[in-house]
């Protein structure tokens, strides 16, 4: 950011854009070299009239292939998959470093894993570092770390990254940024595959629309279905999203701008960081099962969870771990940061919390201001 630039306001204070790999390199494998110089015209555009950007950049492991010479039939497991990355994400950045330095900014490099996320203390210092960076007038250009991290190379849904859709929703979510905006190749969320006849973008998100998604990209790892979950993150932290084409980059300051460009996704309920955390960044791999009694009570808002509401613990975890709460049906529908550990609450499930421990911490399974709805409870 230009710090003696006085942002007009009709202009967001805070952008994180995300392009994948297919607007960072061309079908063949090499960088995109004319759509990515537009794009950073774009950026430098918007930080002379003084709005903060972060640039979430894929690209890494289908450059590292490229270079590589695994562009046919492509990189096949996780080894493979990794090794690219090593090989492609440092082109990648000494690519953006000149590219930039054209426009006289500076980037510097913030590589992540989901423990990034998932360990608070590593997610509040991801907020120091990326709030520092901007101080400094750089550009913070993020990625995941896929050379020592597999979650996105091995697996797709809500708690891999997803091709950097979901990590993208995250950062934009704890820096709290005014706008998301997530780049694909097509020009946003279609009410069905826009291969078929009389598909139309879909201008407005909401919870009725009617959208069916086709297949991901062979090249990219993330897909409209991944790009929609990561959205509805952002929204509830209070972020506006935007779906919309990376192949026109133009399209960036039109956005900023505030034109109907793609699929938007008003904010929502604005969760603060701690419950954000909870609901979005944490991946539980165990937790408790309530009775409906208790499903009602937590959901009303108003109550902790006691051990009379648990009828079932599964998996393993200590105190001070996240856990996931399912009702009685198997739907999750909460996140809590538990007092007790799986052992703990297999012997005392089910029992009245009078007599156990000697202050009113201890009778808890999971204190109230330690749980989040999660907000396709119902």
């Amino acid at each position: 950011m230009n710090k003696h630039a006085q942002k007009p306001s009709n202009l967001p204070a805070r952008i994180v854009v995300k392009v994948g790999t297919n607007i960072v390199t061309q079908p063949d494998g090499p960088i995109a070299l004319s759509r990515l110089a537009q794009l950073a015209e774009g950026i430098g555009a918007l930080r002379s009239q003084g709005v903060e950007v972060l640039l979430v950049s894929s690209g890494a492991v289908g450059l590292g292939a490229e270079r590589l010479g695994l562009t046919s039939p492509g990189p096949r497991n996780v080894v493979d998959k990794q090794a690219c990355a090593s090989a492609g994400q440092g082109a990648l950045m000494a690519f953006y470093d000149r590219l930039f330095a054209h426009l006289e900014i500076t980037v510097a490099q913030v590589l992540l894993t989901e423990d990034d996320f998932t360990a608070r203390e590593r997610y509040l210092n991801l907020h120091r570092t990326l709030e520092r960076l901007l101080r400094l007038n750089a550009l913070p250009v993020i990625n995941e770390n896929d050379t020592v991290s597999i979650a996105e190379l091995e697996t797709r849904g809500s708690q891999a990254f997803g091709d950097n859709d979901r990590l993208a929703a995250l950062v934009a979510s704890r820096v709290q940024a005014d706008l998301l905006v997530l780049f694909t190749d097509v020009d946003g969320l279609y009410d069905r595959p826009p291969t078929e006849e009389g598909a139309r973008v879909i201008p407005v998100w909401n919870t009725d629309a009617n959208a069916r998604f086709g297949e991901g990209s062979k090249r990219g790892r993330g897909g409209m279905a991944s790009k929609v979950e990561a959205a509805q993150v952002a929204a509830e932290a209070g972020v506006e999203v935007v779906i919309a084409n990376g192949l026109a980059p133009e399209n960036l300051p039109r956005i900023a701008r505030g034109e109907q460009i793609g699929t938007r996704f008003p904010p929502r309920r604005n969760l603060n960081s701690r419950r954000l955390w909870l609901a979005h960044a944490t991946a539980p791999k165990a937790g408790v099962v309530v009775n409906d009694g208790a499903f009602e009570a937590l959901t009303d808002g108003k109550a902790s969870l006691l051990p009379t509401g648990v009828i079932a613990v599964e998996g393993e975890f200590a105190p001070g771990e996240v856990v996931w709460i399912r009702n009685e049906s198997g739907q999750e529908f909460a996140r809590g940061l538990t007092n007790w550990s799986s052992s703990e609450t297999r012997r005392m499930r089910g029992r009245q919390s009078e007599g156990i421990g000697t202050g009113r911490r201890e009778r808890m399974v999971v204190n109230r201001e330690n749980i989040v709805i999660l907000e396709n409870a119902s």
